[in-house]
């Protein structure tokens, strides 16, 4: 890979093919019902959509981010392309599709922290594969492609493609998920669906950690090199095709689960690219989601490096070569590793 002058000494580079949206961020006691009319207490509007959010994540990780996606011409696209430059995002990338409004994220959130979001693709349904080929460069010179599914799939496909051909790690989170996918969209290094992505993915039941073992074969089988299924508060199912670990995270009070995945992607990549370890690169990561939660909104939830390190309790930038091994123990068929 070249190195590139003004990318300081060991900063990894993350290329992000994904969404950018604004999320109308509505709290309530409680998500209504089919049917149902409730009244917000309040609204308001957050820089979101799950590329740009994953963008911003592996920044404030560590890394150095390059943002391959579009907004519209409306009066939401300034604020977006603005917060994700102040963000230290190269957006270089970030079209503008004209005549077009930028994405949509209406989110409710209730009471317990619990979400529920509906989306308007806007501009980002029109990202090309031709864009993305447009971006090769971006992508060849990145340690780690990360995609999402809020963009056309021939898009990703066509990500997946350039880095794969390149060498490059290429992150995977397959929402919002479809029970019928491209196989080519599973050419993946990782994977790493929620609980519900998963199994709306390969069928079947969660409940429990061997059926998250269940699940993560089904989906290994479909082409990723490895599966993280992150299942919240239980943390994360690792499957790599041998062997099966469930890696824990920590407890934390929960205000609101929005972009909780999202600050688990984005902190994983930048520490997968920075040490090679997968697995204590996801018990990072677990710990930037679960902080992720512990305030309102997508991007001014995503947590910095060194909160995630304070929560790790240990030092900033400490590699896991330079952390003592953790205690192991096993449960129904699954290693626990604990801190």
């Amino acid at each position: 890979m070249p190195s590139d002058p003004a990318i300081p000494p060991g900063q990894p580079i993350v290329t992000v093919l994904g969404s950018v949206n604004m999320d109308l961020v509505i709290r309530c006691q409680r998500l209504p019902a089919p049917g149902q009319t409730v009244m917000a207490r309040s609204m308001i509007e957050v820089p979101g959509g799950k590329g740009a959010n994953q963008a911003v994540a592996a920044v404030r990780s560590g890394g150095n981010v390059r943002m391959i996606g579009r907004v519209g011409d409306d009066g939401f696209a300034p604020k977006l392309m603005q917060t994700l430059i102040d963000e230290s995002v190269d957006c270089r990338r970030l079209l503008v599709s004209a005549n077009c409004e930028s994405g949509l994220a209406l989110v409710g959130v209730e009471d317990s922290g619990e979400n529920s979001i509906i989306i308007v693709p806007g501009a980002n349904a029109r990202v090309t594969a031709q864009d993305v080929l447009e971006s090769n460069e971006l992508i060849q010179t990145s340690a780690v492609l990360m995609a999402q599914l809020e963009t056309p799939t021939e898009a990703v496909i066509a990500g997946i493609r350039i880095a794969r051909q390149a060498g490059v790690k290429v992150m995977l989170d397959p929402a919002p998920a479809s029970e019928v996918l491209p196989r080519e969209l599973f050419d993946v290094d990782l994977i790493c669906p929620n609980e519900t992505e998963a199994t709306t993915i390969v069928g079947g039941t969660l409940e429990t950690i061997d059926d998250a073992v269940v699940v993560a074969k089904k989906l290994h089988a479909l082409g990723p090199r490895a599966v993280a299924i992150t299942l919240g508060a239980r943390g994360t199912l690792l499957y790599n095709g041998s062997t099966s670990e469930l890696i824990e995270s920590i407890p934390i009070k929960c205000v609101d689960t929005t972009a909780a995945g999202d600050a688990f992607a984005g902190a994983l990549a930048v520490r997968w690219a920075e040490t090679g370890d997968l697995v204590q690169s996801i018990r990072w990561a677990n710990v930037a989601g679960a902080l992720a939660t512990s305030s309102l909104g997508a991007q001014p939830s995503l947590p910095t490096r060194s909160q995630i390190d304070t929560a790790m309790g240990v030092s900033p930038w400490v590699t896991s070569s330079d952390r003592p091994e953790a205690d192991t123990t096993s449960a129904g068929g699954v290693s626990h590793r604990k801190e």
